[in-house]
């Protein structure tokens, strides 16, 4: 799997994005395809492919992500009526770049997880 990604580009900013957040861990920035009125990726500025690689040395880093996720809610105006954090994990859990990330969802009744199919 390669160690360049979008979010890489992203991160370093060669690429244009709408970053809302940045430090030595993490940066975040506006979804291009928002499903929620706010849409933010959280990303780590280090290469974790998906969720299954993460490992013991990453609990830190992967609690930044949500203690910025809480921020990030809170500015966004959305933490008192609700938001939904969502990380999807490899193909058929939706994943499509594979640098994890983890999306604040908000700004709107999200409704049920799942859509039951039948």
């Amino acid at each position: 799997m390669s160690a360049e990604t979008i979010f890489s580009k992203i991160i370093r900013r060669e690429i244009p994005a709408d970053i809302v957040y940045q430090d030595d861990q993490v940066t975040a920035f506006r979804d291009i395809n928002p499903q929620a009125p706010v849409h933010i990726l959280i990303v780590p500025n280090q290469l974790i492919p998906t969720a299954n690689d993460v490992t013991p040395d990453d609990e830190q880093l992967i609690g930044h992500m949500f203690v910025v996720a809480r921020t990030l809610a809170a500015q966004e105006g959305i933490a008192e009526n609700g938001y939904r954090l969502l990380v999807n994990c490899n193909r058929d859990g939706g994943q499509e770049v594979y640098h994890l990330h983890l999306h604040l969802l908000g700004g709107r009744s999200l409704g049920p997880m799942l859509v039951r199919q039948n």
